[in-house]
C-alpha cells in the first residue's frame, strides 16, 4: 500500500522537540543531536524580534515544521482569512514540508475559547470539517496533518467510534494523520478502552508525524499537561505504532514546568533509538 507520505515525497524526519521561548536563545547553538523543530505558529505569526531571530537561526539548521493551536478546523465559525494567509506565508517562509493542527474546535462567535474543544463523533461532524480541510490544504498548499485530541468529555451527537470518526475525515478529506501517542493512552485511560485496539483501528498508513508527551495522573482522571517526562507505558505504546508504521517523524512535546534543554534532548535521543530499531540496518 501506497501511504500517504509516499504519495507526497514525504521523508521521516527522524525526531525533534519544540522551539520554545525559554530555548530562543540555546537551541540554535546546541551541538546535541536533533533531526528537526516544531514551532506554535501562533508565536511567530506577529511577533518579531527575538522570537524571529531564533527561528530563522533554527530554520538554518532543522527542518522546521509548524503545528498549530488556532486554525478552529472543526468550530462553527467561518475559517479567519487572515490567520490562513498568515499560516501560509510561515509555511512558505521554513519551507516546511507540511503543516498541522488539531481536529477540534477552539473558536466560538470569533472568541478564541484558548482550549481544543472534541467534536462529536458522527457523520454530520464529519460533513463539516472535510470541506475546511481541503480549503486549508488548497491555500497553504502543502500537505496537511490532523492530529487526535486529548479529551475529557464526550460531545453529545457521536454516532461513530472515535477511531472511525477520524478514519472518516483524513480519508474523506485526503490528508495526512498526526498520531499523538500520549493522547491515545491518556483517552484510553480516562474512557476506559484498549489503546492498541484503538491504534490497529486507524488508518496508519496515513500517520506522517507522532507527538509523545507527559501528563499527570490524579485520582479519577489522567490530564494531558505536557508538564513531564514520557512515561514507561507511552513508550511502549510508541514502540507498537512504530511496529505498525516504520520510522515516523517524532516530537517530544515539552511545554509546563520546561527542565533543561538537556533534559528535553534527552528524550528525543530515546525516541530516536526506537526509530533506528525499527528501521533496521
Amino acid at each position: 500500500m501506497v501511504t500517504y507520505a509516499q504519495r507526497h515525497g514525504l521523508k521521516p524526519l527522524g525526531a525533534g522537540i519544540g522551539l520554545r521561548r525559554r530555548f530562543y536563545a540555546e537551541l540554535p547553538r546546541t551541538e546535541r543531536t536533533l533531526d528537526w523543530v516544531e514551532i506554535i505558529p501562533e508565536n511567530f505569526l506577529s511577533l518579531g524580534g527575538r522570537s524571529q531571530r531564533a527561528l530563522d537561526a533554527c530554520a538554518e539548521r532543522w527542518p522546521v515544521l509548524p503545528h498549530g493551536v488556532g486554525l478552529n478546523i472543526g468550530g462553527p465559525d467561518a475559517l479567519d482569512d487572515d490567520y490562513v494567509r498568515g499560516l501560509a506565508a510561515l509555511v512558505k517562509r521554513v519551507d516546511a514540508p507540511f503543516f498541522s493542527d488539531h481536529l477540534c474546535f477552539s473558536r466560538l462567535d470569533g472568541v478564541y475559547l484558548h482550549d481544543l474543544l472534541p467534536l462529536p463523533f458522527s457523520e454530520a461532524a464529519v460533513e463539516h470539517v472535510v470541506p475546511r480541510v481541503r480549503e486549508v490544504m488548497d491555500r497553504v498548499g502543502r500537505p496537511f496533518l490532523l492530529e487526535n485530541p486529548s479529551y475529557y468529555a464526550r460531545m453529545p451527537g457521536g454516532t461513530l467510534r472515535e477511531a472511525d470518526f477520524l478514519r472518516r475525515v483524513v480519508e474523506q478529506a485526503d490528508c495526512g494523520l498526526l498520531l499523538d501517542v500520549n493522547n491515545v493512552y491518556v483517552n484510553a485511560r480516562n474512557h476506559g478502552y484498549d489503546a492498541r485496539a484503538f491504534v490497529d483501528a486507524l488508518p496508519l498508513e496515513r500517520v506522517v508525524q507522532i507527538h509523545l508527551a507527559g501528563h499527570t495522573c490524579y485520582p479519577d482522571v489522567i490530564v494531558d499537561t505536557h508538564g513531564d517526562r514520557v512515561c514507561d507505558d507511552v513508550w511502549s505504546l510508541y514502540r507498537y505504532v512504530l511496529a505498525r508504521t516504520g520510522p515516523v517523524a517524532t516530537l517530544v512535546e515539552w511545554d509546563q514546568d520546561l527542565p533543561s534543554l538537556d533534559a528535553v534532548l534527552d528524550e528525543a535521543d530515546i525516541a530516536r533509538a526506537s526509530l533506528r530499531e525499527v528501521a533496521g540496518p
